[in-house]
């Protein structure tokens, strides 16, 4: 039986995603590019474990790439960061389709947002995919209501801008050095699921970020 995706060669590889056998080469092409693959899929895991092996670099040209993070931000900002990785994971758990560059374009979009807001004139401009939009969303209400409830309690230091733009900023290389570049990736996002496993209650949840 030939390959149902090349229609040419021999299928010897069986596929989760597609509930058939493929031939060897469009399984490592289309894998996690045209094909949405299960994470249990065995050759999945080998070609992970690979990469793990072959970190790839961060393209020169990305975006906030010349941004100075503080290098003791993961311990100055751990519950912050705890909340927006929690934030995130729960999200995609309830959007299966949801992919890396989702997560990212998001990330990249909140960090450039809140960058206006550091100078003071506030700009945004959400991401243009349906899921990173909403993502996106999401966490401006959430840090708008961590705002206020600082804002409601006397003596507490209230959450600034440029700290908030430097967390989003290492969430978003973080998530750039756990993916592996393919559009329907979802490596960084299985690693923020699995920092916070059946939690509901990211108070309850202690963070486990391991800094990249």
């Amino acid at each position: 039986m030939n390959c149902t995706i090349c229609e040419k060669r021999k299928a010897v590889r069986y596929c989760p995603a597609k509930g058939e056998k493929i031939c060897a080469v469009c399984c490592g092409t289309e894998r996690e590019v045209t094909i949405a693959c299960l994470p249990a899929c065995s050759y999945l895991l080998a070609a992970h474990r690979y990469e793990d092996e072959h970190r790839r670099q961060i393209p020169a040209d990305t975006p906030l790439l010349d941004v100075g993070v503080p290098q003791d931000i993961v311990y100055t900002h751990q519950k912050l960061i705890a909340a927006l990785a929690f934030s995130i994971a729960k999200f995609c758990a309830s959007q299966p389709t949801a992919t890396d560059p989702d997560v990212i374009s998001s990330l990249q979009a909140l960090a450039e947002t809140h960058k206006t807001m550091i100078s003071g004139i506030f700009y945004e401009k959400p991401p243009d995919g349906p899921l990173a939009r909403e993502l996106y969303a999401a966490i401006m209400a959430m840090l708008a209501e961590i705002k206020r409830q600082q804002a409601e309690q006397s003596g507490f230091a209230a959450l600034k801008d440029s700290e908030v733009f430097h967390v989003l900023v290492f969430l978003q290389r973080m998530g750039l050095m756990r993916t592996n570049g393919r559009p329907k990736s979802r490596r960084f996002i299985e690693f923020l699921r699995a920092q916070f496993p059946q939690s509901q209650d990211v108070k309850r949840e202690e963070s486990r970020i391991i800094v990249p």
